[in-house]
């Protein structure tokens, strides 16, 4: 093996050259056991960033083990699904390792989500109990889903089922004689519902071993008990993975926002003095562009670092940034739903001054940069496909053999879907979506649902849907539209409504162009590159 780059000819793999993480040998062990055990000398754990209202860690772990023996009493065992729906919140992560202490598995969906959207993952998951807030149970209506409830009780339809409310469940004693299941490693853990590399939503099975593993190679990159707010959304693999669990197992204080916005980001690092700030390139593009601004406002004294994921930061954007906040430096790094929020980082400020790359390989990890038309393996500084393996790739697609056998090998490899290169020092570089999804301010959109919703349309005969380049979202979603004879009325704003009434905001198409016919392949498929030549040819 090259010790430069960590590729080795023999076999044409790329490894890592982090340190590799020892990982536990019990296999019976959960991640809620694991995490639980873990050393550290924090003391806070959550806080809300809106109110100040704060959890520590003993208080937090009793409240985990009240929920479980409800929800042990209430009947849930080993497999069964939970339906987690809530906004950002303290609550959160009690309900997730109650739940995977006792074996059961956590599926959780966007706020922002439609009932319409809400319902096709409740139809794949088929979860047996919702936990939601109550400005949300309007969207689980007509499910017949028993509702516990995270907050108090405002308004709710006489037709719902409320079981009881979170705070009463913590109020319980633990029940040290409650019925739990062994949980081994390889056991389900999450279901969260992924645009995979088809672009079509599948529910990705990731297994109490896929997070130990993670969190393994968190704990060699983050070894102090840092102060981080969490602006991501907490459904999201980054929010649960990262800060539900890594940083928790470090014993690092989270304060949470419930939604973004920069001024409560900001005003959250300065009353709370936090260290370590995660966002996305378009947060990082308005820090750097209202430096003067923000730094007269704000008391961002503590900040030490950012950690950025999403799409690679520029060289323009992170030098400009450098210059404006000299002493935070930035660390990126590239993860997948897939990967179990793993796969390649920037560890060091002087890492991040590899421009346009997102790091080396994960501690543990394997690559291999595939040609997409012949399925060899490449070497160094050559552009293919990355296909990855490591103890945190997830098992398969819920209930989806044919997805599961086109997305991992018999060999363990996930192809991304990602064309990419390392070059020679072993950096990754990320070069452009083989996948057809749109990235939206870190959200993934996928063209094939839109297109099949503006295909109900009635006045539509034929559509594609591709990303637009955006400076300040990085892409959003573009759609080419065929009307059917007759329909020349059809406009813009009316095919925006149409989806925009459907969707989460983040789905919206916000821009149309109307054409006589939908270029495809002989087959059939959407000549989408032509299409966005098209789109872009006038920028």
């Amino acid at each position: 093996m090259d010790p430069r780059s960590g590729f080795c000819k023999s076999n044409s793999v790329f490894y890592s050259k982090r340190n590799p993480t020892p990982l536990p040998p019990n296999q019976y062990l959960d991640v809620t056991t694991f995490i639980s055990s873990k050393a550290h000398h924090g003391k806070v754990a959550f806080i809300d960033a809106a109110t100040g209202r704060h959890v520590t860690f003993s208080e937090h772990w009793l409240a985990v083990d009240s929920v479980a023996s409800c929800l042990s009493d209430m009947g849930i065992r080993k497999g069964h699904v939970i339906l987690l729906l809530s906004p950002n919140s303290i609550l959160f992560p009690i309900v997730c390792f109650a739940v995977m202490s006792l074996g059961a598995v956590i599926t959780t969906t966007n706020p922002l989500n439609t009932h319409r959207e809400i319902a096709m993952q409740i139809a794949d998951s088929k979860p047996v109990l919702v936990f939601t807030v109550s400005k949300l149970v309007q969207k689980i209506v007509g499910f017949e889903l028993p509702i516990v409830l995270l907050d108090d009780p405002e308004t709710i339809p006489r037709e719902v089922k409320i079981l009881t409310s979170l705070q009463e469940m913590i109020k319980r004693e633990p029940n040290g004689s409650r019925v739990r299941d062994r949980v081994n490693q390889d056991d389900t853990a999450t279901l969260l519902y992924s645009s995979g590399t088809t672009g079509t939503s599948k529910g990705v099975i990731s297994s109490h071993g896929n997070y130990i593993a993670m969190i393994e190679t968190f704990a060699a990159r983050f070894k102090t008990e840092d102060t981080f707010i969490c602006t991501v959304p907490m459904f999201h693999i980054y929010g649960l993975a990262a800060f539900i669990m890594a940083l928790h197992a470090l014993g690092s204080t989270i304060v949470i926002l419930s939604r973004f916005n920069m001024h409560g980001l900001l005003s959250a690092v300065s009353t709370y003095k936090a260290t370590c700030l995660p966002i996305v390139p378009p947060v990082v593009v308005a820090m750097v562009n209202d430096a003067d601004k923000i730094k007269s406002k704000y008391d961002l004294s503590s900040l030490r670092s950012i950690l950025c994921g999403g799409s690679p930061l520029s060289k323009e954007v992170i030098e400009g940034f450098l210059n404006k906040y000299p002493t935070v430096d930035i660390l990126q790094g590239y993860a997948l739903t897939e990967s179990t929020g793993t796969g390649a980082s920037t560890n060091t400020a002087e890492e991040s001054r590899k421009y346009g790359s997102v790091g080396i390989l994960t501690a543990n990890s394997e690559a291999k940069i595939v040609d997409p038309e012949t399925g060899k393996a490449l070497s160094v500084n050559r552009m293919g496909e990355l296909w990855l393996r490591s103890p945190s790739i997830m098992k398969g697609y819920f209930s989806n053999l044919e997805a599961t056998t086109t997305t991992l090998d018999s060999e363990g490899w996930l192809r991304t879907g990602d064309l990419c290169y390392i070059d020679e020092d072993g950096f990754l570089f990320i070069v452009d979506r083989l996948k057809e999804l749109i990235k939206y301010k870190g959200f993934q959109v996928p063209p094939a649902e839109l297109e099949a919703l503006l295909l109900s349309h009635p006045e539509i005969s034929d559509a594609a849907v591709i990303p637009f380049p955006d400076k300040e979202v990085g892409q959003y979603p573009m759609a080419y539209v065929v009307r059917k004879p007759g329909s020349d009325d059809l406009s813009e704003i009316a095919v925006m409504d149409f989806v925009a009434k459907q969707v989460a905001p983040y789905k919206r198409i916000r821009r149309v162009a109307f054409v006589a016919s939908i270029p495809k392949t002989p087959s059939g498929k959407i000549l989408r590159k032509d299409l966005i030549k098209l789109a872009t040819s006038k920028l």
